[in-house]
């Protein structure tokens, strides 16, 4: 059963995507998995987001992956999302079936990148509920630039209208600002029921995602708290405000979302900000060289003039 607070089509704020620690030999890291969560509850954050796939979902076992999502749940009172993304359903029932039994709020679910034409989407989509079953709630994650699936917003809308579990879009389509329009138009005229629009792609267009109409950000940047204080300037109507912490911390959002080394980065930074023991990865995974390193340090302390938050250690 879901925990108090689940997710809703009126969802707003911020729900961080976390990503996995591990040791250097490639184990979980639990240790700082609660140190990990204890950062997350003292973040301001509304909800959290794991096993998505900058968590490294496709590198844990089943075993694994139920028993972090339980952690997650067990150790806060905000809602948990649980990535549940899988090519066949079996796999993805089984682990839906077990993170909703702990608690969890629901599942995000992304396409398969075989898919190709619109009815092929759709078609999955209507698998997927089906699999997961009616009461349990659903994001849909929308991320071309990742899995190569392209779903127009004529095929979002089809989506909600045939599932009344799907909930929340997770938008992270580039370029996507008319795409938000879109949806928000479909649901003033009535042909669409409204969803949650949570943005991710690493936060690169949440200044301007919020004034389209997106309700917050889903993504794993690595300063969750900038996120949060972003989405409540904006929606508070203090748009400087809110642009200039954004504008701060742009650069190193850049940095930080380059494919291949960008959770290498992630995680480098909350090594830095000493929540997690190791920037360590699962294998195979990218390396971040010392170069790559310093440039970060030096990101960070360029931001640390604006944003005290970033201000690090020599420790780390």
């Amino acid at each position: 059963m879901a925990k108090a607070g689940a997710f809703s089509r009126s969802t707003a704020g911020v729900y961080a995507i976390a990503p996995t620690p591990f040791l250097e030999d490639g184990a979980v890291d639990y240790v700082s998995l609660d140190r990990l969560i204890e950062f997350y509850n003292e973040s301001g954050v509304d909800g959290l987001t794991v096993l998505g796939q900058l968590g490294e979902a496709p590198k844990l076992s089943a075993e694994e992956a139920v028993r972090i999502a339980t952690r997650f749940v067990e150790r806060t009172t905000f809602p948990i999302i649980v990535g549940a993304s899988a090519p066949g359903f079996a796999a993805m029932q089984a682990l839906t079936a077990a993170v909703m039994d702990a608690g969890a709020a629901g599942v995000m679910i992304a396409p398969p990148v075989s898919l190709r034409t619109d009815d092929q989407i759709v078609g999955y989509y209507a698998g997927a509920s089906a699999a997961i079953g009616a009461e349990t709630p659903f994001v849909i994650q929308d991320y071309p630039l990742t899995f190569s699936v392209v779903m127009t917003p004529q095929v979002i809308r089809r989506i909600a209208l045939e599932n009344d579990n799907a909930l929340m879009l997770k938008h992270e389509d580039w370029p996507g600002l008319e795409k938000i329009t879109t949806l928000r138009g479909y649901e003033a005229d009535g042909s669409m029921p409204r969803l949650s629009i949570l943005c991710g792609n690493g936060g690169l267009f949440l200044d301007f995602e919020t004034e389209r109409g997106a309700d917050g950000a889903m993504t794993g940047y690595c300063f969750p708290e900038m996120l949060v204080d972003t989405v409540a300037l904006a929606a508070a109507g203090n748009r400087d405000a809110a642009h200039d912490l954004f504008d701060a911390h742009l650069p190193l959002i850049r940095y930080e979302q380059q494919p291949g080394i960008g959770l290498a980065v992630r995680k480098y930074v909350f090594a830095r900000r000493g929540v997690l023991a190791s920037a360590a990865q699962r294998s195979p995974s990218g390396r971040m060289t010392e170069t790559t390193k310093a440039e970060v340090d030096y990101l960070l302390e360029r931001l640390s003039h604006h944003d005290p938050r970033a201000k690090m250690s020599r420790e780390h």
